[in-house]
């Protein structure tokens, strides 16, 4: 219990136990009727061995009568027990896993670039199925073996306290033991655990990217990388279970050793007169019913510290606080014409994680990505940006759905600065077609309604009619109805963007992003799109990312960005006049 009060983590649960605390105190109430039987049953014991010993067959029945209606007592009271703490820890559990996902969803873009999809996995659902069962342990079992060595042990010196206070000389240095090991195990643990979720997040990472890995032949690295990582796990979680066995067996030792010295101090005491035969049937009962307790104790220690290990990790993920956030007194964003204005915007990314494998196109850490940059879209305009992989595009049109915070300068819609506003009310004006689109596990009316619960079907059909997707989907047999699959394994790279742009007209943003939106596509399909896309970006401010420069040329403006400034400006005309960069870029794209 010492253990309980020293750790952080555990006292950080406390508001999470709380709403559950009627819950608990019924099934404590359960509990102590239940120990209150414990002494009465070493008692009644004593007395029907004595009974039989005169071999009194009526009063044998009556003691029996007894216990049956005390059994059947205890075993009510412990169901209330059972089932109650069970309904508190899963209430418990449930709440944490919650708030973390809630927590996690209000973190921003650039977290998520360097954390490991199965390592968050991992401690969404394993480490919080740790805690629940700590939780239920810690009431179930941990505090009624507690009141049970309480009640017995008082018993046992009503009985006879010098034989009780002799037999526990051994109880101090179980404790230490038990304490040790403790210790030991709560290392091993996070080790272990440690090690599983580099283990998930392999699997997560490998598993998305499976038709690469079989593309390059590469099943055999990848069986040879899965099989370290897994010999890592069963090392670690074996040295978890080799402190374990040590402890059980150590303890187990030493519990025996106490029956023993239990047994000679007991006939010694017979022999002197001290005890009689009844009473120390009696007490052995006692201390049989010590051994239950003592043994669940020892194993539920070593469970509350592979739990601590577990709440470490979890708390660890409430520690990281978001870097995009809402003032306090934030507003709604109305409804906006689509005017946008970047004035002296300078931005450097945070610094990434050692650990990061991930590594941003717009800049190296540390290095001012846009420095006093400005630029004004008015409403409607068609705007293109085009450069150099790492030039600042990507970190440009980011900003503005608050993805990440500029560090100086303004931006500003229809002449209202974007941190005085609410971010779901900005982001809901800002429609996004991403060159790698992400479709959910679902139905294909689902995807295209992405965030909304109740949907008109007749309007995502009609979004799907302006996205040129309504004809492919109609040919499923399922229609609309059918399941895309995991990341929309089932359709086409050209259906999945289909698909982003009827998400986007649903959505009917004043503002739009077409990040790459054609790119990697076979030319039927990019055909389509782009009649998608012009009837999508009609009448709307639209900011264009592309590297092929033919889905650039109708732009009102285009952009030459380099190392995060604007070097050129004016249309594609204007721009092969002037002989610049961009009719550089256009020459070697159309060289033939």
């Amino acid at each position: 219990m010492a253990s309980l009060k020293q750790s952080s983590s555990y006292w950080q649960l406390l508001p999470y136990v709380r709403p559950q605390s009627r819950t608990i105190a019924k099934a404590l109430t359960c509990t102590l009727v239940f120990t209150a039987f414990w002494p009465l049953l070493a008692w009644l014991m004593g007395q029907i061995a004595g009974y039989i010993g005169r071999g009194d067959v009526e009063a044998i029945a009556q003691i029996a009568g007894v216990a049956a209606i005390i059994f059947l007592i205890r075993g009510t009271v412990q169901y209330g027990q059972d089932t109650l703490m069970a309904k508190a820890a899963l209430s418990i559990a449930l709440d944490l896993r919650k708030q973390v996902y809630t927590h996690l969803h209000r973190l921003n873009v650039g977290y998520f670039e360097t954390a490991k999809t199965g390592d968050l996995s991992y401690r969404l659902t394993e480490d919080i199925d740790k805690i629940g069962e700590v939780i239920n342990k810690l009431f179930h079992q941990f505090i009624p073996c507690i009141l049970q060595l309480i009640v017995v042990l008082g018993y046992m010196l009503y009985l006879n306290w010098k034989l009780t206070l002799a037999t526990l000389i051994i109880a101090p240095l179980m404790a230490l033991l038990i304490g040790w090991f403790g210790e030991k195990l709560l290392t091993f643990t996070r080790q272990s655990q440690s090690r599983i979720s580099n283990l998930s997040a392999l699997l997560t990472e490998v598993f998305s990217g499976i038709r690469l890995v079989q593309a390059f032949a590469a099943e055999d690295y990848e069986i040879s990388r899965f099989s370290l990582e897994a010999e890592h796990n069963r090392q670690a979680k074996f040295l978890a279970e080799r402190i374990k066995a040590l402890q059980f067996v150590v303890v187990g030792f030493l519990e025996a050793m106490s029956v023993v010295f239990l047994f000679f101090l007991g006939g010694w005491q017979i022999s002197q007169g001290q005890l009689t035969g009844t009473g120390f049937i009696s007490y052995v009962t006692a201390v049989a019913l010590l051994i239950d307790p003592i043994s669940l104790t020892t194993s539920n220690y070593s469970d509350f510290k592979q739990g601590e290990a577990s709440c470490d990790r979890i708390f660890e993920l409430f520690a990281i606080q978001p870097n995009v956030i809402e003032k306090p007194d934030a507003i709604a964003l109305p409804h906006v014409k689509g005017k946008v204005e970047y004035r002296h915007v300078s931005f450097t990314y945070p610094t990434l994680s050692q650990n990061s494998h991930n590594h941003r196109q717009d800049s190296a850490p540390n290095q001012p990505v846009l420095v006093d940059f400005n630029l004004l879209v008015e409403p409607g305009q068609m705007v293109a940006l085009v450069g150099a992989s790492g030039a600042g595009k990507s970190t440009i049109v980011s900003l503005l759905p608050r993805f990440y915070d500029r560090q100086q300068g303004q931006i500003m819609i229809d002449d209202i600065d974007i941190q005085n506003v609410t971010l779901p009310s900005l982001r809901r004006q800002i429609g996004i077609v991403p060159q790698e689109v992400t479709l959910f596990s679902g139905n294909i009316a689902q995807n295209i309604a992405f965030g909304q619960t109740d949907y008109d079907i007749e309007q995502v059909k009609s979004a799907a009619k302006i996205a040129n997707a309504h004809d492919f989907i109609s040919q499923f047999p399922e229609g609309y109805q059918t399941i895309v699959g995991e990341r929309g394994v089932n359709l086409s790279g050209g259906q999945r963007q289909r698909i982003a742009i009827a998400r986007a007209v649903l959505l009917n943003p004043r503002i739009l992003i077409l990040d790459e939106a054609t790119s990697s596509l076979d030319s039927e399909s990019e055909t389509l799109i782009q009649q998608a896309l012009e009837r999508l970006m009609r009448g709307r401010t639209v900011f264009i990312i592309a590297h092929r420069l033919a889905t650039v040329r109708r732009s009102d403006r285009i952009l030459v960005v380099e190392h995060g400034t604007i070097t050129e400006s004016g249309t594609h005309t204007e721009l092969l006049a002037l002989g610049g960069r961009y009719a550089y870029f256009y020459s070697q794209q159309f060289s033939s």
